[in-house]
């Protein structure tokens, strides 16, 4: 056990890191998160950019030697503001997206959630280590599955391995062959999509069928090829499960990197 603890700084560090070169690579995403309903917009950017920079120290002081107890303790107290701020943002800014590391347009799901906790416990088992991450030993190699848990819950990371996968799915069968988690068919939730305001908002965007569909929680996104400024793009809906109103779904227009390039803020609810 005290090499597993031993072992958890160098992961901890890894991804502090990897958050924080996204904050610095794209300071804008700030807007997309709850910060500007938590600090105001005027401050948003600079909290996120602040925040980037304390992750960057503390990855730093876990990853470098001499090892302390504090750094690990550190963590723990940003994890615990990590998981924080996200349920802050599932509860008060449901469209907000979670700006955790990388781009990423869906909202504050149960996933970032898991990894903001998964982060703490990982924190918090490092506290128990004696010794630094170099002497670690054999505890080294758990962090494999442990990387692999994290990957699996960072949305961020889908378009590498979960988007590919369910592409290869669609090549297999037709979408309309199959049903969703929740039994409904998606020739059910192209016609309420066709039938929104969101739908309408877009429409002269649009440049195919449906080419891809999944369900995460309680929404069915449902993406479509498109332009934007003479620029391939996606368009995703997102088509909540438990409200049939057509003014209740959603869509983003992002790029390639799920950067938004378009979403439309005010949506009629008559045609």
């Amino acid at each position: 056990m005290g090499t597993l603890a031993a072992a958890q700084p160098l992961l901890i560090g890894l991804l502090l890191l990897w958050s924080s070169y996204g904050k610095f690579a794209d300071p804008k995403q700030a807007e997309r998160t709850a910060l500007p309903s938590l600090v105001g917009e005027p401050r948003a950017k600079h909290a996120y950019q602040a925040l980037a920079t304390l992750e960057a120290l503390l990855a730093l002081a876990l990853l470098l030697p001499p090892s302390w107890a504090i750094e690990a303790l550190a963590a723990v107290v940003l994890s615990v503001g990590f998981a924080a701020f996200l349920i802050y943002s599932k509860i008060v800014v449901p469209e907000a997206s979670c700006g955790c590391a990388g781009k990423s347009a869906k909202p504050v799901g149960n996933r970032a959630i898991a990894r903001a906790l998964l982060l703490l416990a990982t924190a918090a088992l490092a506290t128990t280590a004696d010794t630094g991450w170099w002497s670690a030993g054999a505890g080294l190699a758990v962090l494999v599955f442990e990387a692999a848990a994290f990957a699996m819950l960072s949305a961020e990371l889908d378009r590498y391995w979960l988007l590919p996968l369910r592409r290869f799915r669609i090549r297999l069968s037709h979408p309309y062959a199959g049903t969703a988690s929740d039994a409904t068919p998606l020739v059910a939730t192209q016609r309420r999509v066709l039938l929104s305001p969101a739908y309408r908002a877009v429409d002269g965007l649009l440049r195919s069928d449906i080419h891809d569909y999944w369900d995460d929680e309680e929404w069915r996104f449902v993406s479509y090829a498109a332009r934007y400024d003479g620029r391939r793009a996606t368009a995703v809906f997102a088509v909540p499960h438990q409200d049939s109103a057509p003014s209740a779904i959603r869509v983003a227009v992002v790029d390639e990197d799920g950067l938004t390039l378009y979403r439309p803020t005010m949506l009629a609810t008559t045609g």
